[in-house]
């Protein structure tokens, strides 16, 4: 028998030992039972795999599942991201990431932490660059662009877009190329793939950088708007990966300390 199966018998049968049944759905709690956690066919069952199949993948008699079988095995023991991701290599197959309606939901210590940036803009970012939580600095700086939240179509359809970001071209270009490489990430991500479509009809500019298939991520950079209520606005902004929720980015923009950046900003946060 592999270290591999033993190892991963050995995680499966500690994942359902530490998940409480009611937690998972299941009627009657803990009442009646000797040992914690989820029996084999409890765990079977809400992964919609047989209870015999199930038990082979545990005792390491099964050593090629599929990776549908053990993301539903995943989901059913309520895994953390960390935790699927290492299933997935125990297991022997490449992590992929979910496709849960959860994805695009910010978790609230980092709502929090948002409003612990007072004199940056700071805002997360999804997928396919929708913003999906700001700041108060940030809400004002986006305010130019009304209710769209989504950067790449700010930034190829929005009209007010070519005023407000004064660096716009290598801003576009950088975006594509981040876009790109997330959907090498999120391979299927229907989100993604409808907004490459749309823009792809709409913006001759973005055709021809998607189809210049550079990728990059969106790191450190400087950008530069020209907001028409607090004047020309510089910042320097930082990206950081949110770990338990793949594919959402925080970005914060720091102008310099004691710069008309900095004042414009305070302006705004009032």
């Amino acid at each position: 028998m592999a270290a591999r199966d033993n190892e991963l018998g050995g995680f499966l049968r500690a994942s359902r030992s530490r998940l409480d049944p009611g937690d998972a759905g299941l009627a009657g709690g803990t009442l009646g039972r000797r040992v914690p956690g989820l029996r084999r066919e409890e765990v079977s069952v809400l992964a919609g795999v047989s209870a015999d199949y199930y038990a082979r993948l545990e005792q390491g008699r099964e050593r090629n599942p599929s990776a549908q079988v053990i993301d539903a095995v995943g989901r059913a023991l309520r895994l953390s991201s960390e935790a699927r991701e290492h299933l997935f290599r125990l297991a022997g197959l490449n992590p992929r990431p979910g496709s849960d309606t959860s994805r695009d939901l910010v978790h609230p210590s980092l709502l929090e932490l948002l409003n612990a940036f007072p004199s940056s803009a700071a805002y997360v970012l999804g997928r396919a660059f929708d913003v999906l939580a700001t700041n108060a600095i940030a809400d004002a700086l986006l305010a130019p662009f009304g209710q769209e939240r989504n950067m790449p179509r700010i930034l190829f359809t929005h009209p007010e877009a070519k005023s407000v970001f004064a660096d716009r071209e290598p801003l576009r270009r950088s975006t594509v190329h981040a876009l790109r490489l997330n959907a090498g990430r999120f391979p299927g991500d229907e989100v993604i793939g409808g907004l490459v479509e749309e823009l792809s009809a709409t913006s001759p500019e973005f055709e021809e950088l998607w189809n210049g298939h550079e990728v990059g991520s969106l790191t450190r950079a400087f950008k530069v708007f020209v907001h028409p209520v607090a004047g020309r606005i510089e910042l320097t902004y930082q990206t950081f990966d949110v770990h338990d929720a793949p594919g959402q980015q925080l970005h914060v923009g720091t102008p310099r300390p004691g710069s008309r950046s900095e004042k414009a900003l305070a302006g705004l946060a009032t």
